[in-house]
């Protein structure tokens, strides 16, 4: 799966390569009700085609209509505001109270070898930053380290693309497969450790890199803050309670466990009388993911993205 920054950088790459002039727009401030977050991204080209989103309302279509009628970003990027009035609300289908800002940048089919690249890294999730002269409409890409949020300095734009956020799984089970490839269409960077070398050895094709290695130890060598998920779904507690009781010491938004609740209730037993405090196993969640009823492998895959969404989103209207 794609996630949608890649599907609009691809798109744009191909319009550029097949000589269309284009406009790429990225939403970079929102205020109130806006249906789509900051840093949400469209394409259009001359015909009127487009990818992405900005609003799934009328400003798409207000924006096209500008941008064909030559009013805007002729040559130069233009910063502007939408749902601002009342009859801007009403209008553009806004929800009411909601404004956006949008950057609309003008990029010409001389400039499809930059970002064909940018879109090839983009798929290969390597994060990358790029860098706006919203005056000049200058342009460059860096590659970066770890995923920053969008940022507005003055007249320079800073657009981190690649995974926000990173997801850590225990066990190279079927449950993870389905996990890794839906995950990453929602811009996680996806890893799995399992210390059953034949199961990583015989493990299907997915994006997402596997070791062979003590979870606890693996868990010990990453990065685990605000934007790392942690779940173990091996159902053997040799394995599970090693990576939750250095998992639960750690900083992640979100550590789970796979598991009935019979299995969980005798989780926390073990946990507690491992001298993990009660603190740190309360943060736990088990059974894992959204009570959805969820059966199989690819429903509880669901279940557990619907309670990761779920919590991102409560922790950025917190934020």
């Amino acid at each position: 799966m794609n996630s949608l920054d890649q599907q609009v950088l691809t798109q744009l790459a191909s319009w550029l390569e097949a000589g269309k002039r284009c406009w790429l727009c990225t939403i970079t401030d929102t205020f109130g009700s806006s249906p789509r977050p900051i840093g949400s991204l469209l394409v259009c080209n001359e015909d009127g085609l487009h990818c992405g989103s900005l609003s799934g309302g009328c400003v798409e279509d207000n924006l096209r209509e500008s941008l064909f009628k030559g009013e805007l970003a002729t040559s130069v990027p233009a910063h502007m505001k939408y749902g601002v009035a009342v009859e801007d609300v009403l209008r553009l289908g806004l929800p009411c109270g909601g404004s956006m800002q949008v950057l609309i940048e003008p990029i010409v089919p001389a400039e499809a070898a930059f970002y064909r690249s940018l879109a090839n890294n983009v798929g290969n999730r390597v994060l990358v930053q790029r860098q706006v002269d919203i005056r000049t409409g200058a342009v460059t890409v860096n590659d970066t380290t770890r995923y920053q949020p969008l940022q507005l300095d003055g007249d320079t734009l800073r657009h981190t693309y690649g995974p926000s956020f990173q997801l850590l799984l225990i066990g190279a089970v079927q449950v993870a497969w389905y996990l890794a490839d839906m995950a990453q269409a929602l811009d996680y960077e996806v890893e799995i450790c399992d210390p059953r070398k034949e199961l990583v050895d015989n493990s299907p094709a997915v994006k997402a890199r596997l070791t062979v290695g003590m979870p606890d130890d693996w868990l010990r060598s990453k990065i685990v803050d605000q934007h790392t998920a942690v779940i173990a779904l091996c159902h053997d507690p040799r394995i599970d309670d090693m990576a939750l009781m250095e998992a639960l010491k750690q900083d992640a938004f979100y550590i789970g466990a796979m598991g009935s609740e019979r299995t969980s209730s005798k989780r926390r037993e073990r946990l507690l009388s491992l001298d993990i405090a009660q603190s740190q196993i309360d943060r736990l969640h088990a059974p894992v993911g959204l009570p959805l009823g969820s059966k199989t492998p690819p429903e509880i895959a669901i279940a557990i993205l619907a309670e990761l969404t779920q919590l991102r989103a409560s922790a950025s209207k917190i934020a």
